[in-house]
């Protein structure tokens, strides 16, 4: 019969082996402009785990964290974000 204690040890030691899980967002906007001033307005939000890159008119944002609920609430704060950074470009366009 195994030793409850060790069991949880196991837990948090597979835990800390897991690999780290990836998201990444694309977004393609009317012009090259556009999603640089997208990814302009995105960049004081972004923390250390996500990578944005613009290529033309696409913005891809990359996410890694180590958990599915933190990946989760990092993509969700950053599609928030990019709503309304989209949303300001929207405005602003002549």
């Amino acid at each position: 019969m195994s030793d409850p204690t060790d069991a949880h040890t196991g837990d948090a030691d597979r835990s800390a082996t897991e690999t780290p899980r990836t998201a990444t967002v694309r977004v393609a906007f009317d012009d090259a402009e556009t999603s640089e001033q997208v990814a302009a307005a995105l960049a004081p939000d972004n923390t250390p785990e996500m990578e944005t890159r613009v290529e033309g008119s696409t913005v891809e944002t990359t996410i890694t964290r180590e958990t599915t609920g933190g990946l989760r609430t990092t993509a969700d704060d950053y599609v928030s974000n990019l709503q309304v950074a989209q949303q300001l470009t929207d405005t602003t366009q002549p």
